[in-house]
């Protein structure tokens, strides 16, 4: 481990990774605001083609970590990655300002390789400033983690207003100049030295093997640029994107059981963690992002904005993270120092019943709908403070963790893996999102039986009072009911993690 300058109380080195997040993170919320707007109101497509692609985009994106997580873990290294992938990632963005079919699906496939190279490695570099043990761990991640939400909270902002006065491809094109950005901060990094020696190639003799003339670590890079037709076709084609799912999901158990038996404790029962956590991950990220889907267009079509347009409310979110992040990166420190601080197991069903809550008053803003199914903006943004209260339990919290579990031969794997949560998430998100665009409100299943009496219970609705009135309220009524019933099943599973957290705790053998 080389010795660090520290500034602030942490490694030199987490600043520059905070700036490159920030501006890399700029460019991915930038676009993820008007990717679902520009497909229904530029491109045309119907809300469940436009969930689709959306959904199988953003569950890729995630997907692709576990790969990049490999590559760089055998043959890359951090360094490389980062780079190769923050380079795919700007040129998805600019192509994406071009309006043609094969430049949309491509430019959504360079994102999605670029992300898979990015952004499991920059979170493992964060890891590694810190040594094993070290109680400013956390703290940095929440830091961190405050650089991320600083670039989703200015990007729908600007990027949205661009779009909106100038047209969308300009909107895009700003994301990739916040690419750009990005990477020159982790150059800058690189040329003053300050990660020392982390993150290099881990066997050079490896990277230069020869495979059919060249480099292997070259033909790891052109596999990447010829792999972006195959991703491109994916999203074409995401209804058939659960092959895929079931795909990975052999892969990673296969890869997870190869791990845990090459490993001796107490790894082999962390890696159990490790997988419980990716669990209530997946779940986490399936409610949570509606946000960029369903909770869009819902703001959109339901909700009096006042101050700010559909695709902007994307930095509600990020913009709570901001004015949060520090006092909650003090309250763990305080709460560590007086032996007061719960441990991640607790911390996790805390953010998993918080995200329900959350939803659950989005739901109840329909019982203040006016004559044009229009709700008060109120219960859209305290619903976002009490979904981002849950978002700062669980999420930084479990990066942190990772680094923690994890055998330090497969770190950047695991965190992969971790990431393959967003993977399912999405995956599961499109598939929530789409039930909020049924036309026949009365066959939902969040209108009949139990489901049904919580929804009413909750926005005073019920299919019964729902027959015979306009359009707007029967789109508001499947928006809400959705909300409603996935709302308080967060929560309860939330109350069984908290329940159940003292055996997770034992099987973290130490790590807490």
């Amino acid at each position: 481990m080389t010795t660090q300058t520290e500034v602030f109380g942490h490694p030199r080195g987490l600043y520059y990774l905070f700036f490159a997040e920030l501006w890399e993170r700029f460019s991915f919320y930038g676009m993820r605001a008007l990717l679902v707007l520009y497909m229904t109101k530029q491109l045309l497509f119907t809300d469940t083609m436009s969930f689709g692609v959306y959904g199988a985009y953003m569950s890729l994106v995630y997907f692709t970590p576990l790969i990049g997580g490999v590559l760089a873990d055998n043959y890359l290294g951090l360094r490389k990655s980062i780079i190769l992938g923050g380079i795919l990632m700007a040129l998805g963005h600019f192509f994406l300002s071009i309006e043609t079919p094969l430049f949309f699906y491509g430019s959504l496939a360079l994102l999605i390789v670029g992300n898979g190279l990015f952004k499991p490695n920059i979170s493992t570099f964060v890891g590694k400033l810190y040594e094993q043990g070290d109680d400013r761990r956390d703290a940095g991640f929440t830091i961190f983690y405050m650089g991320i939400n600083i670039g989703g909270a200015v990007a729908p902002l600007l990027c949205a207003w661009i779009a909106e006065v100038y047209g969308w491809h300009y909107g895009f094109t700003l994301a990739g100049i916040g690419m750009l950005v990005g990477l020159l901060f982790f150059y800058r990094g690189l040329g003053a030295g300050v990660f020392g020696d982390l993150g290099g190639v881990p066997d050079e003799a490896l990277y230069h093997q020869k495979w059919m003339g060249l480099d292997k670590g070259k033909v790891i890079t052109l596999g990447a640029l010829l792999s972006v037709p195959l991703f491109a076709l994916i999203v074409l084609y995401n209804q058939y994107e659960h092959y895929i799912v079931w795909l990975a999901s052999f892969v990673i158990i296969g890869a997870l059981v190869f791990i845990y038996r090459s490993v001796e404790s107490p790894y082999r029962s962390r890696l159990i963690v490790v997988a419980y956590f990716t669990i209530l991950m997946s779940l986490f990220w399936a409610i949570f992002e509606q946000a960029g889907s369903s909770l869009t267009l819902f703001a959109d079509r339901n909700i009096n904005l006042i101050g700010m347009n559909a695709a902007q409310t994307n930095s509600i979110n990020s913009g709570f993270i901001i004015l949060l992040a520090i006092p909650f990166s003090m309250m763990w420190g305080y709460l560590s120092k007086r032996q007061m601080n719960p441990n991640s197991a607790i911390k996790s069903g805390l953010g998993l019943f918080l995200l329900g809550l959350g939803f659950v008053v989005f739901a109840m803003s329909a019982n203040d709908a006016d004559a044009l199914a229009q709700t008060p903006m109120m219960y859209l943004i305290i619903g976002y403070f009490i979904l981002t209260v849950g978002e700062l339990f669980i999420s930084p919290i479990g990066l942190s963790k990772m680094t923690e579990l994890s055998p330090p031969k497969y770190l950047a794997f695991i965190m992969g893996v971790f990431f393959t949560s967003s993977f399912y998430g999405h995956f599961f998100a499109g598939k929530i999102a789409k039930l909020t665009s049924v036309e026949d409100v009365s066959s939902s299943p969040f209108a009949n039986g139990v489901l049904g009496d919580i929804t009413e219970l909750i926005t005073g609705f019920s299919t019964v009072g729902i027959d015979g009135v306009s359009d707007a309220y029967q789109q508001l009524f499947s928006y809400v009911s959705v909300y409603a019933g996935f709302g308080v099943i967060t929560m309860a599973i939330g109350l069984i993690a908290i329940l159940i957290s003292p055996w997770i705790v034992k099987l973290m053998d130490g790590v807490r």
